[in-house]
């Protein structure tokens, strides 16, 4: 007989907005119904629980710990392992989820809930994503806004919320300087909060809404989840 399936720990990074947990269940949800029958909890770094580091202390056995993050940072590369370190072992990390092809599929079905027709030449887009300090979690953002710029839209810019440059405000301002006939925000974010309400008021013609449940997210969390599965000890196989 297989191993059985270790738990799916999702790790948010939470916020004080509870739409987001409202979307951080939604999409867990998804994830269920993809994958009937797979133990699948919710977890947090911050201001909602339970907390990654209960949740751990709490489950009996091995697990895998799925980061809801679209970039390599602080929070995986620091957060997530501290607070597995307390699970002594038990709890394996998952890859985060950007960047990733699915999320450019996911991208464009968001925009085209207001309107925008995949790779429309007369609409330039800014990737629009949250911002960090740190250079690598910037520059995928911008490799993935040059791989999309070949979809056939007028144009691809990324851009950021915080931390990083240019604004979301200066990409959608510079692109109108240039003439671009229509200026759409993709929102390369997962939940909705202030950064997502702060893109909204971003001076383009629209703006998407956070990828959030979208059917290509909830894929790409369980193929993170299967790329990090361990076999389970031999204690935690079920007998035959």
């Amino acid at each position: 007989m297989t191993a059985a399936q270790p738990p799916l720990v999702a790790v948010a990074h939470g916020s004080r907005d509870p739409a987001a947990g409202r979307t951080t269940r939604a999409l867990l949800a998804a994830v269920r119904a993809a994958r009937p029958g797979l133990d699948v909890r919710e977890s947090y770094l911050d201001h909602a629980a339970p907390s990654l580091a209960d949740l751990a202390g709490e489950l009996p056995g091995p697990f895998v710990a799925v980061p809801l993050l679209l970039g390599a940072a602080y929070h995986s590369r620091v957060d997530i392992p501290a607070a597995l370190a307390a699970a002594g072992g038990r709890g394996q990390q998952a890859d985060v989820l950007g960047p990733d092809p699915l999320l450019l599929d996911a991208l464009e079905r968001r925009l085209g809930e207001v309107g925008v027709m995949r790779g429309d030449p007369g609409t330039a887009i800014v990737l629009a994503a949250a911002g960090s300090t740190e250079d690598a979690s910037v520059d995928a953002v911008h490799a993935l806004a040059e791989q999309w710029r070949g979809a056939g839209w007028w144009d691809v810019q990324a851009a950021f919320a915080s931390a990083a440059v240019p604004t979301v405000e200066e990409a959608v301002a510079a692109l109108r300087s240039r003439g671009a006939p229509r200026v759409a925000v993709a929102t390369y974010l997962l939940f909705p909060g202030l950064f997502a309400d702060k893109l909204a008021t971003a001076g383009a013609d629209v703006t998407s809404a956070p990828l959030g449940d979208a059917p290509e997210v909830a894929a790409l969390v369980l193929a993170r989840y299967d790329a990090a599965r361990s076999p389970l000890p031999a204690a935690s196989r079920p007998t035959t």
